[in-house]
């Protein structure tokens, strides 16, 4: 998607080889017309797929999957990382590691928003070692519905997160593959 990866280059921070910024327009400040047009993007791609559901963990992914979900007519669940006092019934958690922070957190779903016949499209902000998408794997196909769909806003191609996943079987629809970053360097997969 040529807009994502102008304002990647424009407003993007690359900090060192593992860590791009992005917050003037995806997980602080969000750019609401530009996440419409990636709903778009997805929408385009998943439409087929006979997806039933949207996820998406809290909370830097919430924008672009709200916007598929409007555009695909469908519901959207957030899945929790932060514990909660009121979300505390019937739910199914799966510990996953988070390699940005460093750190793990017990990824949340309330069995009331998911059946096993639902067909789950993940969308995420970033991909890089896959962690997440198999936390969301873990908790989906534990309630025994189907994760159909990936859907990454920026891809860090350059780590093992897709091929992961791909040898797992899932379609991965990324709108900006990051080939290499480093400090202030930035490069995309053509």
């Amino acid at each position: 998607m040529e807009e994502l990866r102008k304002r990647i280059l424009e407003e993007g921070h690359a900090l060192n080889k593992d860590v791009l910024k992005v917050d003037s327009f995806l997980n602080h400040k969000v750019d609401t017309k530009l996440m419409y047009e990636i709903g778009t993007y997805f929408k385009r791609y998943f439409e087929n797929k006979g997806i039933t559901k949207i996820f998406t963990i809290e909370s830097s992914g919430i924008a672009p999957a709200a916007m598929t979900a409007l555009q695909m007519n469908i519901p959207m669940v957030i899945l929790k990382k932060q514990p909660s006092k009121v979300l505390n019934l019937d739910v199914c958690q799966t510990t996953v590691h988070s390699f940005t922070k460093n750190s793990d957190y017990e990824l949340t779903l309330s069995k009331k928003y998911i059946s096993e016949a639902d067909k789950i499209l993940l969308i995420d902000d970033f991909l890089a070692n896959g962690e997440a998408a198999l936390g969301v794997e873990r908790l989906v196909e534990g309630i025994g519905a189907k994760l159909e769909g990936i859907g990454i806003v920026i891809e860090k191609s350059f780590q093992p997160g897709r091929k992961i996943l791909e040898e797992k079987g899932y379609d991965i629809y990324s709108l900006a593959r990051i080939s290499k970053l480093d400090k202030d360097v930035i490069e995309f997969v053509d």
